[in-house]
């Protein structure tokens, strides 16, 4: 079993035993009210009848901590999980689960004596938490014994080993590739190295030089391990990335249904304006340089690009007059709140880019791979500092301004980048 199968398996057992745990939880907190504030331990119409808010949490209450233990990054690293991590995670979860069911479910019960509540309280975080914990231990442990969360890690000393690795990839594949360069390599060598390592989907790393360990870019994640520049690691925390990654599911649905008029009028506009198809289909890289395919409403006549893959430019004749005014105001990338609810896009990050016209950037800029690292997006502060890209230097430029979102990537800045989007589209600055 490979690695990343080995992951999502652990995963699915951590989802698995926490829905078991809070059902126990939940009906342990119910003997607890029966036995203390009700006192009829026998008596049948206490437990078909409680007096107190039972049913409704019963199906609420699994949904609600799995939702907490999702946006706390729990999940996501479900290998390799140090105990000291899980165990302030689990402690802040099960209190934040423990204060918000109390508002939401238990502050309503007829209860006349008040030091009741917080004893309920109490009760219920502390049930939470051993119920949680208890187990989640048992599996990481289970997991550190057994060694089943240990990587398969190959190492790349030269140039020459890289079709080495390819091969025994293919084979069994590696969950981790180590940049070790003794020598000295080309820095464009390195970049085209980790092009074709992306797709691969395995994790990045290089082991720094005396000038990174020295400027803080290495990262020591435990204290025995070697000292390493993690490639493919994520600036923001495993929290804020499943927060952003909840809001976009959420905000992609919600557009979807309250812009289906807009949708509608798009639609008819785009087919009188026309002939040919109502959306525009076309084949981008994304996330870890895999091919998608991008959604938007056509803006150009049927057949507007040879063979050849051509820029757009402001008074382009291919574009027609209902697509010149939609671009104006952003009007045609309105389809990828689908791209964004399937999970290839994110509404922040970089754009996606044609692989032709890939190719051409990273003569010019090799470190566009860095990119494949986060989702792409709807829009970041490439798009927004430089617009339509017509011309290959308009590409390097939004791809610089892309780079250094990815390297101070945060909730805050996505927040800042968004309303600076929604200027753009009201200004009707989009092209």
């Amino acid at each position: 079993m490979t690695y990343w199968n080995r992951r999502k398996k652990q995963q699915l057992l951590y989802v698995f035993i926490d829905i078991l745990s809070s059902l126990l939880v939940w009906g342990c907190f119910l003997i607890f009210r029966w036995l203390v504030y009700d006192g009829r331990v026998f008596s049948i119409d206490s437990v078909l009848v409680p007096m107190f808010n039972f049913y409704t949490p019963l199906l609420t209450y699994p949904i609600g901590c799995l939702a907490i233990y999702y946006l706390s990054g729990y999940y996501l690293r479900p290998l390799r999980k140090p105990y000291l991590r899980e165990l302030l995670r689990t402690f802040v979860s099960a209190l934040i689960i423990s204060f918000g069911a109390f508002f939401i479910f238990i502050i309503d019960d007829p209860v006349t004596q008040y030091e009741r509540y917080f004893t309920s309280l109490l009760v219920l975080f502390a049930l939470q938490f051993l119920g949680s914990y208890i187990p989640r231990w048992l599996v990481t442990y289970i997991s550190h014994k057994l060694d089943n969360d240990t990587p398969r890690t190959y190492t790349i000393h030269t140039m020459k080993e890289v079709e080495q690795f390819e091969q025994a990839h293919a084979v069994e594949p590696y969950d981790e590739v180590i940049l070790d360069f003794k020598s000295k390599t080309k820095e464009n060598d390195i970049y085209t190295l980790i092009n074709r390592l992306y797709p691969r989907n395995v994790e990045i790393s290089v082991v720094p030089s005396l000038y990174d360990m020295l400027t803080g870019a290495a990262m020591i994640d435990e204290v025995s391990d070697q000292p390493l520049i993690h490639i493919t690691e994520h600036k923001m925390s495993d929290t804020e990335l499943c927060i952003k990654r909840a809001f976009d599911i959420i905000v992609s649905a919600a557009m979807l249904v309250l812009l289906s008029p807009l949708y509608l009028i798009l639609t008819l506009l785009v087919w009188y304006s026309s002939k040919g198809p109502v959306f525009y289909r076309q084949e981008r890289i994304g996330l870890h340089g895999l091919p998608f395919e991008i959604i938007k409403f056509r803006t150009m006549c049927v057949h507007a690009e040879s063979e050849i893959p051509q820029l757009s430019a402001d008074n382009d004749p291919r574009i027609t007059k209902v697509g010149k005014w939609m671009r104006k105001y952003r009007l045609d990338e309105l389809p990828q709140f689908w791209n964004i609810l399937r999970g290839d896009m994110s509404i922040v990050g970089p754009r996606p880019e044609r692989r032709y016209f890939i190719n051409q950037i990273e003569e010019k800029a090799p470190y566009y791979c860095m990119i494949y690292k986060i989702r792409p997006g709807l829009t970041s502060w490439g798009p927004i500092k430089v617009g339509y890209t017509d011309t290959l230097d308009k590409m390097i430029r939004r791809l610089n301004y892309d780079i250094v979102y990815i390297e101070n990537m945060s909730l805050t800045l996505d927040i800042k980048i968004m309303f600076h989007t929604i200027g753009v589209i009201f200004n009707g600055k989009g092209q």
